[in-house]
């Protein structure tokens, strides 16, 4: 079942660690069929190294094991409530990463002040709020997606332009249209609050980039005007009149 999921969200797990991105277990990447309404997702507290494609778990949309002979991930009620609410999105990662932790413990957004965020950010990067005491002993880990997708509406958040989020005290997850792309998001994420880090130590002034700035380098690599890469109409043209 899911035989080409499956490998998809192997594959994107797999390159958790190459990116430096997990240590031990402390991650997970999913991959949803929409049509189905199934989910692939990384077996719980499995080490990388031991990892097969067979191992990766199927599980519907209340988190409950369709196939497969090992556990899901613990944080598998998260992945589910994400996939439940942002219906654009095809592929989850979770991780511990080191510089996105230190915003996620001090309860700070990841700021945009640099083009390498805003390529693939469309603002700050929210920390949503920590759980409280009756959401963790109630439904911990379905409460955490709940507080990811209360917090974007709250903020009028758009999920596709902002494809990521911290966790106050926990941690960051990311998204996207499939779980490679999940993984490339939480890297960037990760690079961006270690720039953000380093330059908040420098100086204490406001050092987001201008909106036009954030727009420009958001909207060359998004939506239907992107000009980034190769073979669209658009980096044809941009490049012929330079």
């Amino acid at each position: 079942m899911l035989e080409k999921l499956k490998q998809e969200v192997y594959n994107a797990n797999m390159s958790l660690p190459k990116l430096e991105l997990v240590t031990f277990t402390w991650g997970n990447v999913s991959g949803i069929d929409r049509e189905k309404g199934l989910f692939v997702i990384k077996p719980s507290g499995v080490a990388y190294e031991q990892l097969q494609p067979a191992d990766m778990v199927v599980v519907n949309l209340d988190g409950e094991v369709v196939e497969g002979n090992l556990n899901p991930s613990s944080d598998t009620p998260t992945h589910a409530y994400l996939y439940r609410h942002f219906k654009n999105i095809g592929g989850i990662t979770h991780t511990h990463s080191p510089w996105g932790v230190s915003f996620a413990a001090a309860k700070m957004d990841i700021p945009a002040v640099s083009t390498t965020h805003a390529d693939t950010f469309y603002g700050d990067i929210p920390c949503v709020p920590a759980l409280n005491e009756e959401q963790i002993r109630s439904a911990y880990e379905m409460n955490t997606g709940a507080v990811i997708v209360s917090e974007f509406e709250r903020r009028g958040i758009d999920p596709d332009a902002t494809p990521a989020a911290l966790v106050s005290q926990h941690g960051p997850f990311s998204w996207g249209p499939t779980p490679e792309k999940s993984v490339y998001n939480a890297k960037v994420l990760e690079v961006s609050a270690e720039i953000s880090y380093h330059a908040l130590q420098s100086t204490r002034s406001d050092i987001h980039v201008p909106q036009y700035l954030l727009d420009k380098h958001y909207y060359r690599k998004h939506g239907a005007n992107a000009y980034y890469g190769q073979g669209s109409a658009q980096s044809m043209a941009h490049i012929s009149h330079v």
